[in-house]
């Protein structure tokens, strides 16, 4: 009887530990202790406050039953692996996330992070990793999802080999130095979206299937390089989109399938500085550049421009002459090469005839491509009423598409690389 009692008693004075909470756990393990988590589903909200590493072993769930942010990260240090994370509040005011991240050199890898509003928020955190995860929104319509990946006064942080689908956008707002690299983006609105946000590089990412690919807003020096832009389609569909943006590099990329490849809103500001456009391929979309006015301080060179419907159009009655065109392709160009230089001996032109209408006035390009815009067009062509409009004029074009397989690296993330553009189109 005595014995029973004993093992009663030990059994109560133990039952306190094996029922605290993750939360208990994280706050009292030590400074770089390693909690590995069993098994199944793990009570949050959870905030971790000092350096520790917590291993889900790939199984484990921190399910923050609808409300506020699942995990917050307060401290620096802090190593997230191998779990799911999943179940945040809704409210946008309050930017319920999946994982908050308030401070410097944490690591999170292979995380899911699942029916969270907004999934990643970084907000004045710097020198993090994070790598080969997996953020979704909720099922919500797409201009009611949170952002997938929201970088708020951070700077060189590391993102790259994760894969981000069915959330609203992926914006970096006042932060530098973050690299962005080998990940999958798709079915948002905007794929990466930058405001006030200089220096940071895009390379190697496939982005598909958003109203927007890239756009660089206010942001200067930007590197745009080596990615993989699809299929942004509709009434906003732009492939890679300038806003009063200086200093940019975009080269050896694949922009295709997209309603406008390239758009251009009064860019380079900055008198002082030019943006670079080189080596990519621009095909099968609906206008391969747009410029939103004349400007200047725009250099093409490189390019393969394949199959657009319009290759270069101009809104508001200017054209492109002011800009740099230099050793690009055009797959309409109809001179030749009888040196065997590789360019061709007589310029590249555009000319407006009456699709000067559709770019004067946006609201008729509904009907480009129709038979009556298409005869008009003819006739102008035939016997111009009024003379043609100068809009592009390269010197000495290439004879030949510029081959860029060099130049272009597939993704990490990609399971299998298209061989053709039919297949990007498609896939």
């Amino acid at each position: 009887m005595r014995a029973a009692s004993i093992a009663l008693l030990l059994m109560a004075l133990a039952a306190p530990a094996l029922a605290e909470t993750l939360q208990e756990r994280i706050d009292a393990a030590p400074d770089g202790a390693e909690i590995v988590l069993e098994p199944g589903n793990h009570q949050g909200p959870l905030v971790i406050r000092h350096p520790v590493v917590i291993d889900g072993q790939g199984a484990a769930v921190i399910d923050g039953g609808g409300t506020g942010t699942v995990v917050t990260i307060e401290t620096d240090g802090v190593t997230l692996k191998n779990l799911t994370i999943r179940n945040s509040g809704r409210l946008h005011n309050k930017v319920d996330a999946g994982l908050r991240i308030h401070g410097n050199f944490n690591v999170v890898r292979d995380v899911r992070i699942e029916n969270s509003l907004f999934g990643l928020d970084l907000s004045e955190a710097s020198n993090n990793v994070l790598r080969r995860n997996y953020i979704s929104s909720k099922d919500m319509p797409l201009e009611m999802r949170g952002d997938s990946v929201r970088i708020w006064y951070s700077n060189d942080n590391i993102f790259e080999q994760n894969h981000v689908e069915h959330s609203r956008d992926f914006v970096i707002w006042y932060s530098s130095g973050n690299k962005i690299r080998d990940n999958r983006i798709q079915h948002g609105r905007y794929g990466i979206h930058f405001m006030y946000a200089h220096e940071n590089d895009v390379e190697r990412n496939e982005i598909s299937d958003c109203v927007v690919g890239v756009f660089l807003m206010y942001a200067n020096d930007i590197n745009v390089r080596g990615n993989q832009i699809l299929r942004a389609w509709g009434a906003s569909g732009l492939g890679v989109g300038f806003k009063e943006t200086s200093g940019a590099v975009v080269e050896d990329n694949v922009i295709l399938g997209n309603a406008v490849g390239i758009y251009i809103d009064p860019s380079p500001w900055d008198p002082d500085k030019t943006n670079e456009i080189h080596r990519n391929q621009i095909a099968y979309n609906g206008v391969g550049v747009e410029f939103h006015t004349d400007w200047e301080g725009n250099n093409f060179s490189q390019n393969n421009f394949l199959s657009n419907f319009t290759q270069v159009s101009v809104r508001g009655r200017g054209t492109a002459l002011r800009e740099g065109w230099n050793g690009n392709y055009w797959d309409d160009y109809a001179g030749f090469d009888a040196d065997g230089d590789g360019e061709g001996d007589a310029p590249y032109e555009i000319y407006n005839y009456a699709d000067r209408l559709w770019m004067d006035v946006p609201s008729a390009a509904f009907f480009r491509g129709g038979l009556a815009l298409a005869a008009l067009d003819f006739v102008e062509r035939l016997a111009p009423f009024t003379e043609p409009r100068l809009l592009v004029r390269e010197t000495r074009p290439y004879e030949q598409a510029v081959n860029h397989s060099a130049a272009q690296t597939e993704t990490a993330t990609r399971v299998e690389k298209p061989t053709t553009a039919l297949e990007m189109l498609t896939q």
